[in-house]
């Protein structure tokens, strides 16, 4: 009866909700595993999609089309997208066939679509007929990560309102419920929603007003998947491909729990990248430094079990005066993450003024971490080059005398501060690394350091603790990524 109950039962409505005060605890409250795929197939089987593959989805423009699912082993498939315009009715825009294998699973490949404004749909037939409709073709984006990307739109600041004004016929929801398997699996329970006042208050909030702000710009429809778990850290949403020499971050053939029963039953569906917000459990268990590795395996992951070179842009989290962190932690992780600028087709959103509550891990303010992220995208992705897309990160330095000049890159029309006042978080040191308070001055696009205690400086640091909220910013108003200037690890952008 147990089994007959693992196999039927859906877990996903009864896992329990990580709060803050469990984020070091993951490894234990996470721990429920679904036996068992969603395509088990019992004779003469029918032909079945994942959830995934639904009415009302977005269809990535520009990219072939992977189509799959399984049947009865050498049942042949065939798939047919059809556009529906006013007048003309329905005409047939590609069609194609392919046979189940032994297991039952098949899989075609529809051609590379424009975003044309039209509404189409979608037939699959084997011994039976799936219809799918109210399918458009734009741009299509995961959200991932923990609680700060799970963070629901009706749970941050000015939620009423945007709630109210969420109408959007073009922009598509599909949430993930939350679920671990021991393999990676087939399927999901989810349906596509479109968004509206009724069905957007509980879907996260970075990344509704992340596809809000491509909806504006691109003037394209927008595909939307969330698939978070609040608390989780790095490693379970990670694959290490089989062959290859896998990173820092684990050993190679392995996949955790969440990319197993959260991410890969996504694949292959084509999209255009990823948005990641996540780091807050790896700085309580004193990860720092080591999170780069950590990031390279999840990003290379993705990237080779999707078969695609994604774009993914993530986020620096924010200060947080919790006692989790321990001393130099936070800001060991932010190192690690300007790192990952390294690797290439990366970006990062810099959050430090965005802090309401430095004792709340959850800032309230997620439509400006949307917006930074989606900075990126139409920068990086979309080809918006007039954009100033980042806030200043740590270029250079040169010792002038008394002196330290900073250079930035991604300065815009020049630096200034946020509130008018002088520049603050500061600190220079002398060749014994011992720091003091600074004067910050900004010098057309660089900053000028000193000290009267300090007659010979040899380093500088910025924002650089658990606390950090520094004034530093571009003339686009993004703020500075905190540093320091011995040994720097950070990069600028690998595109």
């Amino acid at each position: 009866m147990f089994q007959k109950f693992l196999a039927h039962a859906p877990f996903h409505r009864h896992l329990p909700r990580i709060s803050v005060s469990r984020l070091g605890a993951i490894s234990r409250t996470a721990a429920v595993l679904v036996l068992g795929g969603c395509f088990a197939l019992p004779a003469n089987a029918d032909v079945r999609l994942p959830a995934v593959l639904n009415s009302h989805m977005v269809l990535q423009q520009g990219l072939p089309l992977p189509v799959w699912g399984t049947a009865e082993p050498g049942e042949q498939v065939t798939v047919s997208l059809d556009a529906i315009s006013l007048g003309t009715g329905t005409q047939e825009i590609a069609s194609t066939s392919a046979t189940a294998d032994k297991a039952g699973k098949w899989r075609v490949t529809l051609p590379a679509m424009k975003a044309d404004g039209k509404t189409y749909s979608m037939t699959v037939r084997g011994k039976n007929t799936i219809k799918l409709e109210d399918i458009l073709i734009g741009e299509v984006w995961v959200g991932s990560g923990q609680s700060n990307m799970e963070m629901q739109l009706r749970s941050t600041s000015g939620a009423k309102e945007a709630i109210a004004a969420a109408t959007h016929p073009t922009i598509r929801l599909l949430h993930v419920p939350k679920v671990q398997k021991p393999q990676p699996a087939d399927d999901v329970i989810a349906t596509w929603k479109i968004c509206t006042p009724a069905n957007v208050p509980q879907f996260s909030a970075v990344l509704y007003y992340f596809g809000q702000r491509l909806r504006n710009e691109l003037n394209v429809p927008i595909g939307l998947i969330n698939s978070s778990w609040g608390g989780s850290p790095i490693e379970p949403w990670t694959i290490i491909p089989g062959k290859g020499t896998p990173g820092k971050g684990g050993a190679a053939g392995k996949s955790g729990g969440m990319y197993n029963g959260m991410i890969a039953p996504l694949q292959p569906f084509a999209i255009r990248g990823a948005i990641w917000y996540q780091g807050e459990t790896n700085v309580i268990r004193k990860n720092g430094l080591s999170y780069f590795g950590k990031t390279q395996d999840l990003i290379n992951g993705w990237r080779s079990s999707w078969g695609q070179d994604l774009a993914f842009y993530f986020v620096q989290i924010a200060p947080w005066s919790g006692g989790g962190y321990a001393p130099g932690q936070l800001p060991a992780l932010w190192e690690a993450q300007v790192e990952s600028l390294k690797i290439p087709g990366t970006g990062m959103a810099v959050v430090t003024d965005l802090v309401d509550n430095i004792a709340d891990i959850h800032p309230k303010n997620k439509r400006d971490v949307g917006n930074r992220l989606a900075l990126w995208a139409l920068a990086k992705s979309y080809g918006q080059s007039d954009l100033i897309y980042s806030g200043p990160l740590y270029q250079s330095m040169k010792i002038e005398g008394a002196n330290i000049r900073l250079q930035f890159a991604h300065c815009g029309a020049g630096l200034k501060t946020r509130d008018g006042q002088p520049l603050s978080e500061f600190q220079i040191a002398a060749a014994d690394g011992k720091f003091v308070p600074a004067t910050a001055k900004i010098d057309g696009q660089t900053v000028l350091v000193t000290s009267a205690e300090i007659a010979a400086p040899r380093q500088v640091r910025f924002g650089w603790h658990k606390l950090a909220n520094p004034n530093l910013m571009n003339s686009a108003g993004l703020p500075a990524s905190p540093f320091h200037t011995d040994n720097w690890r950070g990069g600028q952008s690998a595109f």
